[in-house]
C-alpha cells in the first residue's frame, strides 16, 4: 500500500456506516466484477499496429491505463482518429468483437466476488451493474461470470445521454432501483468510474485490479481494496452491519 492509500483506509471501518440502513450496492463490470483489463489491453496491442497507430509500435500497459482503461468507446474513437470519428468507431467495434472472442475462454472473476454476492443477497439488498462497456460485452461478461440473474438492472453508458465519468449512469441506476444515494455505495476500478460514482454523491470503494493506487486515490474513493477478500472491505461491512442492526453475520470476514 502506498502512504496515501494507507491514510485513505484508516477510517474504512466507519466509512460506510453512515449509509445504514443500506438499500443497494452498485457495481461496475470491467475490472470490478472480472479481470478483463488484460484482455482489452491484448486486443488493443494486437490491433493498433495494424492501423499504423504510434508508428506501428505496440502500446505499453501504462499507455493503455492512461488513455483507454474505463473510457467510453466514443472517447477512445476520438483519441485514435480525431479527424475521422466514424473510422474510430469502426475500430472500437472490431476491437470489442476481438475482446468477446478472447473473453469467452479467458475471462476470470475478481477474487472474492461471490463472497460479496452472498453478502448482498443475504441482506436482500438491491443491486445494479453500471458500465461503459457495450451491451453485448456486458451481457457476455455477466453470463460467463454467472451473475446475470444477480443484477436487477443493467445500465449501459451509451444508452444514457452521458456515459461515465458523468454521473448520469449511476443516477439512472438509483432511479431504476428506487433507492437513495444516501443508502447506496459503489464498487469501481477506473478513474472515470470512481469520478462518476463520487459525482453521483455516493461512497465509492475502488479496486486496484487494473489501475495504480496513486491514480485512483486522486478521484477520492472512500477507500481502496485489492480485491473482495481485502480485510479493509470486510471490516467496513461488519461495521455497517452493526449500525444497521443486521441479524446476518459477515461470515468469513
Amino acid at each position: 500500500m502506498t502512504a496515501s492509500s494507507g491514510e485513505n483506509s484508516v477510517d474504512s471501518k466507519s466509512s460506510l456506516s453512515g449509509l445504514a440502513p443500506l438499500e443497494a450496492v452498485l457495481f461496475d463490470i470491467d475490472g470490478t466484477l472480472c479481470d478483463s483489463d488484460p484482455i482489452h489491453f491484448y486486443a488493443f496491442r494486437e490491433m493498433l499496429p495494424e492501423i499504423g497507430f504510434n508508428g506501428g509500435v505496440p502500446i505499453t500497459a501504462e499507455y493503455y491505463i492512461e488513455n483507454f482503461a474505463g473510457k467510453h468507446n466514443d472517447d477512445v474513437a476520438r483519441i485514435l482518429f480525431p479527424d475521422d470519428f466514424e473510422r474510430g468507431l469502426k475500430f472500437t467495434e472490431d476491437k470489442e468483437a476481438m475482446f468477446r472472442r478472447l473473453a469467452t475462454e479467458q475471462l476470470k472473476p475478481v477474487n472474492g466476488i461471490y463472497k460479496v454476492k452472498k453478502w448482498v443477497e443475504d441482506r436482500g439488498l438491491k443491486r445494479a451493474a453500471v458500465t461503459n462497456a457495450p451491451r453485448p460485452n456486458a451481457e457476455l461478461m455477466l453470463t460467463i461470470l454467472g451473475l446475470t440473474d444477480f443484477f436487477q438492472a443493467l445500465i449501459i453508458g451509451n444508452e444514457c445521454k452521458h456515459a461515465k465519468p458523468h454521473p448520469e449512469p449511476y443516477l439512472k441506476a438509483l432511479e431504476i432501483l428506487n433507492v437513495s444515494k444516501d443508502h447506496t455505495f459503489v464498487f469501481e476500478d477506473s478513474v472515470s468510474g470512481i469520478k462518476a460514482g463520487v459525482a453521483a454523491g455516493m461512497p465509492v470503494i475502488g479496486l486496484t485490479t487494473g489501475n495504480p493506487e496513486h491514480i485512483l486515490i486522486e478521484e477520492k474513493p472512500t477507500f481502496l481494496i485489492k480485491d473482495y477478500n481485502d480485510s479493509k472491505l470486510w471490516a467496513a461491512l461488519e461495521e455497517l452491519d452493526k449500525k444497521s442492526g443486521s441479524s446476518s453475520a459477515t461470515s468469513g470476514a
